[in-house]
């Protein structure tokens, strides 16, 4: 079924006409194709099958390329659409609705997060070198943060390392969860730099660099098996004496902690917009299904138990979606305050969306969890949310924190602003 998108009165017209002609192609180009678009993910399929899904996507791709909207996260210069934050959090909302369609948009984990990081920290050479051919799609990369043996909620104990000796960064670590992993020609690899000169930056201080992935002591041990799934892009990444030139660290030394959570930051409201897109789609799913499904006599719309799921779901959808919007007007606008929200909507947007798919899976009983629909896929990623980009209870206590920090220095909480 088609996506019900209409205009928001209280926005203004752009964002509007994004979402409508986003919306168009969803509706128009995408949702009557899933079969085939995402057919080698979900099924075991022949050569010909495979054929038709890229031969659909990418038709789908030139359709998108047509409408002007094509990667809405680059800024024109670079072939995107330049859009600021809370436009393309608008955006992301529709695209959502179909699992995978952000993709024919030309918004791919994790190379879309690396493309932001390139054009605003990388140097001249940089971008020629990494981020154009990565835009182009001649370039895969990776994002190569989290350590197995410490706590990928905290930062501050990451102890991979880049040793300035001479002219070159020798990288000494041991990574998991690197995204793409297996396809990669480059990783961004959050480092500690020791450097007793000084000359590049003060010693203990983060830096993210370069790494090619063909650049020898890069050892890929596996993808890591997710969910059951044998294996996975996730990756499992040992470096050892990997040596890059000097001229790959990616920004100033110091700034490391900062351009990852540039990336996070605005990633944790896209993926909560991400989140109540799905939501819609589960949600329509599921009150489609109460309204032809006979049980027990009669259709499941009309049993209370249902009513109660439908009801249920439409208030968490809705509390969900005006708390991420109103996380992205804060953001927009610059708001320092807006880090409480974004720890809000992290917590609660990705319960609200495993509790909303949760309930469209019992209406469909066995089939819910079958890969004909794509709620078993949406479940596993809504309880992958509540512990990507921290754990919800990192950002507890970052709200405890803050509230009482507001308390303290105002004697309580203004919820107005």
């Amino acid at each position: 079924m088609a996506m019900q998108v209409k205009p928001i009165p209280t926005l203004d017209e752009r964002i509007n006409d994004i979402r409508m002609r986003t919306a168009a192609i969803v509706n128009d180009e995408i949702l009557p194709n899933e079969d085939v678009l995402w057919a080698p993910r979900r099924n075991r399929v022949d050569e010909g099958e495979r054929r038709a899904a890229i031969d659909a996507r990418e038709h789908i791709k030139a359709k998108v390329w047509e409408a002007g909207l094509w990667a809405p996260h680059l800024p024109t210069e670079y072939g995107g659409m330049g859009l600021d934050f809370l436009a393309h959090a608008y955006m992301n909302e529709v695209l959502a609705y179909s699992p995978g369609a952000a993709s024919l948009f030309g918004v791919v984990a994790p190379n879309s997060g690396n493309q932001t990081i390139l054009v605003k920290y990388g140097t001249a050479d940089q971008k020629q070198k990494w981020l154009m051919p990565l835009i182009a799609g001649d370039m895969e990369s990776g994002f190569s943060m989290t350590e197995p043996h410490n706590p990928g909620s905290d930062p501050r104990s990451l102890d991979t390392t880049a040793r300035l000796d001479g002219d070159e960064w020798v990288i000494n670590g041991h990574k998991w969860f690197t995204s793409n992993g297996i396809g990669a020609d480059f990783f961004i690899v959050m480092c500690r730099v020791e450097d007793p000169t000084g000359e590049e930056g003060r010693s203990g201080d983060m830096v993210q660099m370069i790494v090619p992935t063909a650049t020898k002591g890069v050892d890929i041990v596996r993808g890591i098996g997710i969910w059951g799934r044998h294996e996975s892009d996730h990756c499992e990444v040992k470096y050892n004496d990997v040596r890059v030139p000097v001229s790959n660290a990616l920004g100033k030394v110091g700034e490391g902690h900062q351009a990852a959570q540039d990336r996070l930051g605005a990633g944790r409201v896209f993926h909560c917009m991400n989140s109540v897109g799905a939501m819609w789609r589960a949600f329509d799913l599921m009150v489609e299904r109460t309204t032809t499904r006979h049980v027990h006599g009669g259709l499941m719309k009309d049993k209370q138990f249902v009513q109660g799921f439908i009801a249920d779901s439409y208030i968490d959808i809705q509390s969900a979606r005006l708390m991420t919007i109103d996380c992205a007007e804060k953001v927009d606008r610059g708001l320092q305050g807006a880090r409480t929200d974004i720890s809000a909507i992290k917590i609660a947007v990705p319960a609200a969306y495993h509790r909303v798919v949760d309930r469209a899976i019992q209406v469909f009983g066995a089939a819910g969890v079958t890969n004909d629909l794509p709620l078993a896929g949406m479940y596993l990623g809504a309880r992958t949310l509540r512990i990507a980009d921290g754990p919800d209870e990192v950002h507890q206590i970052l709200i405890a924190k803050n509230v009482v920090k507001e308390f303290e220095a105002n004697g309580g909480w203004d919820f107005g602003s």
